[in-house]
């Protein structure tokens, strides 16, 4: 059974930061290209950041610069490290794992960025 699980999400004031994981299982998580996508009040989900299986990373033009994404293959986790928080950000954050024909997500991690 495939589970991605999500943590780290919360409620932080404007300016902060913080740390998402990604805990995967039932993959061959080092063969997966791995993404963070967000969906914020009101908007269709989008892709916030990806590292590919080869560790190449893409991130969407409003979070560069302040997020980075990074994977740990030991551990089966990837990491959205959210620095310089603004409101905008404020959303919930899904992982995704994808692989050919295989596509997978979490159940999703809430960010609250308000002061």
């Amino acid at each position: 059974q495939v589970k991605l699980v999500e943590s780290g999400g919360g409620l932080v004031q404007p300016g902060g930061s913080l740390r998402l994981s990604c805990a995967a299982s039932g993959i061959m998580f080092s063969t997966y290209d791995m993404g963070w996508y967000r969906r914020r009040p009101g908007k269709q989900r989008a892709l916030v950041a990806r590292i590919t299986f080869g560790t190449a990373t893409d991130y969407a033009d409003s979070v560069k610069g302040r997020f980075t994404i990074s994977r740990d293959n030991a551990k089966n986790t990837v990491y959205l490290q959210m620095n310089s928080l603004k409101p905008e950000d404020t959303a919930v954050y899904f992982c995704n794992a994808d692989h050919l024909c295989y596509n997978y997500w979490g159940q999703g991690t809430q960010v609250t960025v308000s002061s």
